[in-house]
């Protein structure tokens, strides 16, 4: 943040009437949760109607719901961002936000093509799932994914602020921090999910399953420009990639921007992984030494 953006915010906190500018108001936690739920809710069902038409009329009359909640706070996002970058304020925020609601809202059926498909990898990786509607009520993973794929929509299109609350919603729901700016191909399974972390610049191809404690992070993220700052968002290109038919078990954690695993590999449990690994390898760590001792009963206090 420039100094005189610091500057300008700090003087309008202590504004007494801040709250009451229109052009002052910030996205709030609250506005995009309740947006985040009512889209999951929305989506998710598409499956389960199965009606004809795939998302139909129905479908788009339900996402007038969230049109306008959502073009208020993309409009609260772009003004509360040029003033953070000390820029002059959007003459027209309030269209541009419109437009840009709109244009997600139209890739309704591309998302629900996707769903589609990360429901069926997940009913084809999990013998545990009895059918694929309780995947679609019950796995924490599919919800994380249908929120970062829509983020992940905004965020291509610049939309500050508003797709990484939306993914930190789905975080704090499911335990799955994916980042909106994450790519990550069809027929997508996160087993079990709890503790997966999935940074900014990663790739994820077609048909990889991950397992709980999975970590596609940064090696060394602090890489600095010329000006001592640091160099952010896909320009530093610092998590890895992954490619077709990859499956990574538990607890695996692999880094780097330079990282990539090829198609068809399978990397074991508890791996740490900082270099590239050619299609169809297996990487496992060695069996550690297990110390096994047969202890006798002990004796009790009433056996003595």
């Amino acid at each position: 943040m420039k100094e005189e953006g610091i500057d300008n915010l700090a003087t309008e906190f202590l504004d007494a009437e801040l709250g009451a500018r229109e052009d002052c108001r910030l996205p709030t936690r609250e506005a995009i949760a309740a947006i985040t739920h009512r889209y999951v809710s929305i989506l998710l069902p598409v499956f389960l109607r199965k009606h004809d038409g795939g998302p139909g009329l129905d479908t788009q009359a339900y996402l007038q719901e969230i049109n306008r909640p959502l073009t208020d706070q993309i409009c609260h996002a772009l003004q509360f961002d040029a003033r953070v970058q000390a820029k002059e304020l959007p003459a027209r925020a309030g269209d541009c936000a419109a437009e840009q609601t709109e244009a997600v809202l139209k890739q309704l059926p591309e998302l629900a093509e996707l769903l589609a498909g990360d429901i069926h990898a997940a009913f084809s990786s999990d013998p545990a799932a009895p059918s694929r509607e309780a995947i679609v009520l019950s796995y924490p993973g599919l919800e994380a994914i249908t929120v970062q794929r829509l983020a992940h929509r905004l965020y291509l299109m610049g939309v500050p602020f508003i797709p990484r609350m939306m993914t930190e919603v789905a975080h704090s729901r499911t335990g799955i921090d994916i980042h909106p700016g994450a790519s990550i191909g069809e027929k997508f399974f996160i087993d079990h999910g709890t503790g997966v972390v999935i940074g900014e610049t990663a790739t994820i191809g077609r048909s990889v399953v991950l397992y709980h404690g999975v970590t596609l992070g940064a090696f060394n993220p602090l890489i600095k420009d010329q000006n001592g700052e640091l160099q952010r968002g896909q320009q530093n290109k610092r998590h890895p990639d992954l490619e077709d038919h990859v499956t990574v078990y538990p607890s695996a954690t692999i880094l780097g921007g330079n990282t990539r695993v090829g198609h068809h590999s399978v990397i074991g449990g508890n791996v740490w992984l900082t270099r590239s690994v050619p299609p169809f390898s297996t990487v496992v760590i060695r069996d550690p030494e297990l110390v096994i001792r047969n202890r006798a009963k002990p004796a009790l206090a009433w056996d003595i």
